[in-house]
């Protein structure tokens, strides 16, 4: 039922006001609030009819009026009372339930964003950035829709019942609280705000004894090597020195503003007690004593009320900054957009760069581009179905570049590339990299088992399928030797594996695919020559009968291609078998000593 808000938030935020984004948020469960409201309401009337409730009492004794208004007052308060915990459970399961559907709809929202927007973006953004955006973004919305919700809720509650009691009651003395009451609230917080820079100035000596304790421990080799222990502690003992006395200042500022607000609003208590006392007493207004009690207890609630509210609005301006926080994911336009394309049903593996050109937007994006010229030039080329074809060169040659348009990480700028002999630009990229594979560099593993990390996005597969990938990626032998076997879990990004057993796990991921389009990505450079050597024989059965561009420097990778490209400045210098490259003794030649590096 509720599947639907992140599906529209994403296409729809467009930088509008937080407020109203939020109200997009929890539009599927406006009843469940409306509910929760009008529950919380009940439950909260004892705040305000407590000195109504009180009032009458006192009144009744005074007077010696009916024992049957002692008894329906006592009554009506112990039911209030009574049904305050069920409602509050109630209040909670509807309000909690709407919050944290709210926030897993928003954090849907964003991961579907991220899933949308292009590696251009994803190059330029942290993923640490991306990360709290999804975590503590959302947590910051949820802490305050959740706490301005109880304590908002109540304070606008108990005002407005305090509010209407008065000007049922005693009527002649609502414009005496609706001027008082704010300006005592206001004056309270005055006082707070003469806090706030005592605090920052606290946080900041804080900050900088953490940078410092940093420091320290960073520098302990050296600092013990060269005999500065002394030193290293005197700097430290004078971050500590400013942080006690930005304590002790901040100490006594909090004791004088509390000290000054209790004595303030009891004084403005008093004079409410004594003021209302004498017109009891001259029998002004007809104002009974238990109006007197009345009076005074509402003037300490709703003045509580008050600086609530104002207290709030930190911790509101805080969430709707996270709100806007998350909106410039869900309005970043960096898009890949494969709506309305033609779906790919099958390929064969005709690759064809047609006079194709590419320019970073931002310096220094990809390839070492410095923003003077095109990070790829007039590039023509076509791979045959079952051909491979490795592409060499300088660092900022231009061959990754190749490799993320022929990916559809990014389009061309210049010139076409075809699938066979369709142009990329009307396919959905999304339908075309099912026929694809990438190994790069470094494996990317995510926690989980071998068996969910050589599978992932797969549905149903053969158990006998997923053991002959991993055989024919020489990896068999090492999963069988781990204490689980398959189910062995990898750890973070592969943590408990070697850089070879992973790269030989990517192999039998990119297997099981059985890819047309096949993308090897410096797939050995990190390896030792053991691991080398069996990432090599596997990487021989993966590329057999598919179509494989491979961007690599050793020449036991580079050596057997079917054709090498030999790029330079983004264009392709040179281009035939390694032997023939080696025989006209051009760039190829002079990239030798590097490639057998």
């Amino acid at each position: 039922m509720h599947a639907s808000a992140p599906d529209h938030l994403d296409h729809r935020y467009r930088g509008e006001h937080p407020i109203r984004t939020l109200g997009h948020l929890f539009r599927p469960d406006r009843g469940r609030l409306l509910l929760a409201t009008l529950l919380f309401v009940v439950k909260h009337s004892p705040i305000w009819l407590l000195p109504v409730i009180t009032a009458t009492v006192l009144d009744v004794v005074v007077r010696h009026g009916a024992q049957a208004d002692l008894w329906r007052a006592t009554g009506l308060l112990l039911f209030i009372l009574m049904i305050n915990y069920p409602l509050h459970q109630w209040y909670v399961r509807l309000l909690g339930g709407s919050i944290r559907r709210m926030g897993t709809a928003l954090r849907s929202s964003l991961c579907r964003r991220m899933q949308h927007l292009s590696i251009g973006y994803h190059s330029r953004t942290s993923s640490s950035v991306l990360q709290a955006k999804v975590v503590r973004d959302v947590e910051a919305v949820e802490q305050m829709v959740q706490q301005s919700s109880d304590t908002g809720l109540g304070a606008v509650t108990t005002l407005i019942g305090g509010l209407a009691v008065i000007g049922l009651r005693t009527p002649e003395f609502l414009p005496v609280f609706l001027v008082v009451v704010p300006a005592a609230g206001f004056l309270v917080m005055r006082l707070r705000g003469r806090l706030r820079s005592h605090n920052e100035d606290f946080r900041r000596q804080v900050e900088h004894l953490s940078s410092r304790v940093g420091e320290m421990t960073t520098l302990i080799p050296i600092t013990r090597a060269h005999g500065l222990e002394r030193t290293a502690l005197g700097r430290v003992d004078g971050s500590l020195r400013q942080v006690l006395a930005a304590g002790l200042r901040l100490d006594t500022m909090n004791g004088r503003f509390n000290s000054a607000a209790w004595v303030v609003l009891n004084i403005l208590g008093v004079c409410c007690l004594t003021g209302s006392a004498l017109v009891a007493y001259h029998g002004w207004l007809g104002v009974s004593a238990g109006d007197v009690v009345m009076l005074s207890a509402f003037f300490t609630v709703l003045t509580g009320s008050v600086t609530t509210l104002l207290n709030l609005a930190p911790l509101i301006s805080k969430g709707l900054e996270s709100v806007r926080s998350a909106g410039e994911v869900l309005q970043a336009p960096d898009l890949e957009s494969n709506a309305g394309k033609v779906s790919v049903r099958h390929v064969t593996g005709r690759i064809s760069f047609e006079h194709v050109g590419f320019s970073y937007a931002d310096p220094g994006a990809a390839d070492g581009a410095d923003g003077a010229g095109p990070a790829v030039d007039d590039f023509t080329l076509c791979a045959r179905p079952g051909e491979t074809i490795a592409l060499v060169g300088a660092s900022g040659a231009g061959k990754s570049t190749v490799l993320n348009l022929l990916i559809g990480f990014i389009r061309p700028t210049a010139g076409r590339i075809l699938l066979d002999g369709v142009d990329m630009a009307t396919l959905d990229l999304r339908s075309y990299r099912r026929f694809l594979s990438v190994v790069p560099q470094e494996s990317i593993l995510f926690e989980g088992s071998i068996r969910d990390n050589v599978t992932y996005g797969l549905g149903a597969f053969d158990e006998e399928t997923l053991l002959r990938a991993l055989r024919d990626a020489n990896a068999l032998e090492f999963v069988r030797q781990l204490p689980d076997g398959l189910d062995t879990v990898v750890g973070e990004r592969g943590a408990r594996l070697s850089g070879g057993q992973k790269q030989r796990l990517a192999i039998a991921r990119a297997l099981i695919r059985d890819p047309r389009v096949l993308v090897l990505d410096e797939a050995t450079s990190a390896l030792d020559n053991r691991s080398e050597a069996l990432v090599q024989e596997a990487l021989g059965r993966l590329v057999h009968g598919r179509t494989v561009f491979v961007v690599a420097h050793r020449l036991s990778t580079i050596q057997g291609a079917d054709r090498i490209v030999v790029m330079a400045d983004g264009r392709i210098a040179e281009t035939g078998t390694h032997a023939r490259l080696l025989d006209r003794g051009g760039l190829y030649a002079t990239l030798q000593p590097a490639a057998t590096a």
